[in-house]
């Protein structure tokens, strides 16, 4: 399950790598670092790091896990839906209030009875990224089709 999980982590990667190097250029007219320098720089750093972790599950696969467990699969399957459900939400509400929503529930899902530290969680972290987005870095978070009251 691991080994299949970076396989698939890694194709992702080398293809955010692709799209970095072919449609963003390096540096601007004007001699300036331009779009395409960090995430270069991400993609190239993410995908040695994944391919590492590649070649040490590999190294270290055993024939007793060669299937995985039932309960690997249906907390795959369960984060795949989440995953959807996530980019609904990102559409109808926007990033702000989806992300709130997505981290509360699978929080409560995936760290059961700590219940104050996921709604801290889940109203800390989207509460940074947006204002990280918004005062230091002067971008907007995804819009929302229906207009929200704050």
């Amino acid at each position: 399950m691991r080994l299949a999980f970076l396989l698939v982590v890694l194709a992702g990667a080398i293809f955010y790598t692709y799209i970095a190097f072919v449609d963003l250029s390096f540096m601007t007219r004007s001699g300036r670092l331009g779009p395409g320098f960090f995430p270069r720089l991400v993609g190239v750093i993410a995908v040695l790091f994944i391919a590492w972790s590649v070649f040490d599950a590999m190294r270290d696969r055993d024939s007793t896990d060669a299937g995985g467990s039932n309960s690997a699969w249906s907390d795959a399957i369960l984060l795949m839906a989440l995953a959807v459900g996530y980019a609904v939400l990102l559409r109808l509400f926007g990033g702000f209030v989806a992300t709130v929503i997505y981290l509360a529930v699978a929080l409560a899902i995936l760290n059961r009875g700590r219940h104050l530290q996921n709604g801290i969680l889940a109203v800390a972290v989207p509460s940074g990224v947006y204002l990280l987005f918004d005062s230091l870095l002067n971008a907007n978070m995804p819009p929302a089709l229906f207009d929200m009251p704050f």
